[in-house]
């Protein structure tokens, strides 16, 4: 076989040096789902838009616009959130933002559109470990593995996986305040202890294992408006 000359001065460099040093290393992460089913082996997580070193992010072409119906000093950590991550949150078109001070009988849940100021408010229930007594309002926050509670922060949606609660979407903690999300299955799925008919039955919605749990029939839209590489930003104060 001919070698390129590329390939010659490689082995005539490595016979001078007198040896060849190769290594390698590999980390398994553990991961102890709350809300969802195990999966088999560590998820891959590669959002379909990932940004790649020295790529600037796609941000929306329009100027940011305050959109109605959330607390402006909300939408503005939000949106510091958005630029502190930007490298990591390739789209920044759609956003979501969680408003955890708001009980959850309210739609706290928004869709934001960047570019127009459009805003889709819906319901979404909190950990129970974040309000143990079921007031209906998120008493805490908490990172910790098993405490079945909310976690607070900047989030990126990843892949979506069938579970227990069926469709469902990870989610990667990309502060330090949640960024156990991912070995606690914090993740994006439907429940009907969700759904609108709660609040008229019990005046409050059920709770999660600290997932962001939506109605069953709000799922594909959640899917469709964020997809893959946004922000979720979930906050109370």
């Amino acid at each position: 076989m001919i070698q390129s000359r590329r390939a010659l001065l490689k082995s005539a460099l490595v016979m001078a040096s007198g040896a060849a040093v190769s290594a390698c290393a590999s980390r398994t992460i553990g991961t102890t789902m709350a809300s969802a089913a195990p999966a088999p082996v560590p998820p891959r997580i590669q959002p379909a838009h990932a940004a790649t070193l020295g790529e600037a992010p796609k941000v929306a072409a329009q100027a940011r616009i305050m959109p109605a119906g959330i607390r402006p000093e909300l939408f503005k950590r939000a949106t510091a959130a958005l630029d502190r991550h930007s490298m990591r949150v390739d789209t920044h078109d759609r956003i979501a933002i969680a408003d955890f001070s708001k009980s959850s009988a309210e739609a706290r849940f928004f869709l934001v559109n960047m570019g127009t100021g459009e805003v889709e408010p819906l319901l979404v229930a909190h950990g129970i470990g974040s309000d143990p007594g079921h007031t209906g309002v998120l008493q805490r926050f908490s990172n910790a593995i098993n405490s079945e509670a909310t976690c607070e922060g900047a989030f990126l949606t990843a892949d979506y996986y069938v579970g227990k609660h069926g469709d469902s979407q990870r989610l990667i903690g990309l502060d330090p305040t949640n960024n156990n999300a991912l070995a606690r299955a914090i993740v994006i799925h439907s429940a009907w202890y969700a759904n609108p008919d709660m609040i008229a039955k019990h005046g409050k919605l059920g709770r999660s294992q600290g997932c962001f749990a939506v109605g069953e029939r709000q799922l594909a839209k959640v899917f469709e408006r964020l997809g893959p590489g946004r922000m979720i930003y979930a906050a109370k104060a």
